[in-house]
This record gives C-alpha cells, structure tokens and sequence, in this order.
C-alpha cells in the first residue's frame, strides 16, 4: 500500500479498486482505445480514472443521477443513461451493474473482436440473445470473479503514480444496513465506507 493513503482511501482502492482494474485489464482495450461502464459506483470510478490516465477514451452507461454526475466530474468522454448507446463503437467494456438485462445492451456497443467483461459477484438472469445483433463478428463475453496479487500491485502503483482518488461515503458500522440501501438505491456516487 503507498504511504500515506488514509484508510477512507485505502478501503475502496484495495477492494473495489483492485476488482475493478482486473475488469480494465479483462476488457482488452487496445491503447487509445474506446471503453464503456455500464454502472459507475464503487470500483467503476476508480477504474475510469485509470483508463483516462493511461490515455482511453472512456464512455459511461449507467442508471443513477449521482454516479452519472460523478462520471461528468471526472472527465470521462460522455455519460448517458444504462440503455444508451454510446457515441461511437467501443473497443472493449466492463458492465458492474447487476442487470442481466445489459449484458445485450452492451454487446451490440462493441466493435467487431472486442470484449465485454462482466464484473460482479451477482448478476440477474441475461435475456435471450441475438447471435447476429450481439455476438456476431467474433465479440467476445467473459466473466471477472477473481484477481490476482499481480492485478493489486499493479493497480496500487498506478493508483499512486495517477494520484488516483475514491469517493467515499462514510457510514458507521451499526449503520450497514443503511449503506447497502443507499447504494442499492443510488442515493450517492462512488463508494461506501463502514468505519468502526
């Protein structure tokens, strides 16, 4: 961990952060390349800034006022509604939003080879797709539930080489229950913090 980091900071970076670099790395974005999130919360915010760093341009796709407002602040390329499609073909994307639903939606965004990578512990069922609309022209889909040790050096050395920042809400321990509806329900962007 680089020196320093208070443990509000360290929290998401360690945990979302890592998770959410591994979903960058899964993505397969050639450099200079187009990005989409679907979904801007916890580990989306922190990957966004790394993808605009390393010279990305970067598109998010997500249902919440808070996280689309967040996104803008950051200086992501656009913002626009979960369903929306993004201004130009995407090279690679990730989706964090548990919605099955948007594993569709984000495929037909990609260009011909590239690669949706979905990121999540839980993810509602996915409809029914179109092999021609969705996955033709050799698109790829894959799933992210693990990372590495590698994945979390690399990820903490560019998080302190790019002066990468979370933003965090705080909650006390007793208020848990609360944290999760409030990020269930997108009352706030970026992460949630318990403090003990």
């Amino acid at each position: 961990m680089p020196r320093g980091v208070p443990d509000e900071q360290a929290a998401p970076l360690l945990c979302a952060g890592i998770i959410g670099y591994r979903s960058l790395r899964a993505a397969a974005v050639p450099a200079g390349g187009r990005l989409g999130i679907y979904g801007f919360g916890g580990s989306a915010h922190l990957t966004a800034q790394v993808a605009l760093h390393l010279g990305l341009q970067v598109h998010v796709l997500t249902r919440g006022e808070h996280n689309r407002k967040l996104a803008a602040e950051l200086g992501v390329d656009s913002v626009g509604e979960a369903t929306d499609e993004p201004p130009e073909p995407l090279d690679g994307a990730f989706l964090f939003a548990p919605a099955g639903e948007l594993v569709p939606v984000a495929l037909r965004a990609l260009d011909a080879g590239a690669t949706l990578a979905v990121a999540g512990i839980w993810l509602s069922d996915i409809p029914v797709m179109n092999y021609d609309a969705e996955l033709f022209r050799e698109r790829r889909l894959r799933s992210v539930t693990a990372n590495t040790r590698l994945d979390g050096e690399e990820f903490l050395r560019l998080s302190a080489r790019f002066g990468i920042k979370a933003t965090t809400q705080a909650y006390p321990m007793a208020q848990a229950q609360t944290a999760l509806a409030d990020l269930a329900h997108g009352r706030f962007g970026g992460a949630a913090v318990l403090h003990n």
